[in-house]
């Protein structure tokens, strides 16, 4: 496996910077939420209109979502390493944080990792889907220091 030291994060900001994590916290909870799987990944932090028209193109909704996730083609040699590019829609995820009453770091971590488990293959359409991958989620989180995100508040 590509060792984590190996692996490519780049972050690119498409809104003003005030209140959005840092570049280092990004990539430090991209890198909790991939371990050891390989594959370069792109975050981008886009604003509502960006978010709303990748939204609309990719999922046909006219609305913006707090992440949006799209793996990488398989390689030539049909492996299908984890890569791909994360779309995180800072008003969105600000606003869900202060709507659920939570920390807006922890939920900032917490899109991370959701929209990372997506790019390894994780869903969450069918209930026996979603309880495996929320548990990875709280524990990736718990790792990292941040709360369940799905405990009641």
């Amino acid at each position: 496996m590509q060792p984590a030291s190996e692996r490519g994060i780049a972050v690119q900001y498409a809104v003003a910077r005030a209140g959005v994590p840092s570049a280092a916290s990004l990539r430090r909870w991209t890198e909790a939420a991939l371990a050891e799987r390989p594959g370069d990944v792109t975050l981008r932090v886009v604003g509502r209109d960006e978010g709303a028209a990748l939204n609309g193109r990719y999922r046909g909704r006219d609305e913006a979502t707090n992440v949006l996730s799209f793996p990488a083609a398989p390689l030539p040699d049909g492996s299908r390493p984890l890569r791909g590019d994360l779309v995180l829609c800072a008003p969105v995820i600000e606003g869900e944080a202060r709507e659920q009453g939570k920390p807006a770091t922890a939920h900032w971590a917490h899109m991370v990792v959701h929209g990372c488990l997506h790019l390894s293959g994780y869903d969450h359409q069918q209930d026996a889907e979603a309880s495996v991958m929320e548990g990875e989620e709280r524990r990736i989180l718990a790792k990292l220091g941040y709360p369940d995100p799905y405990q009641e508040r």
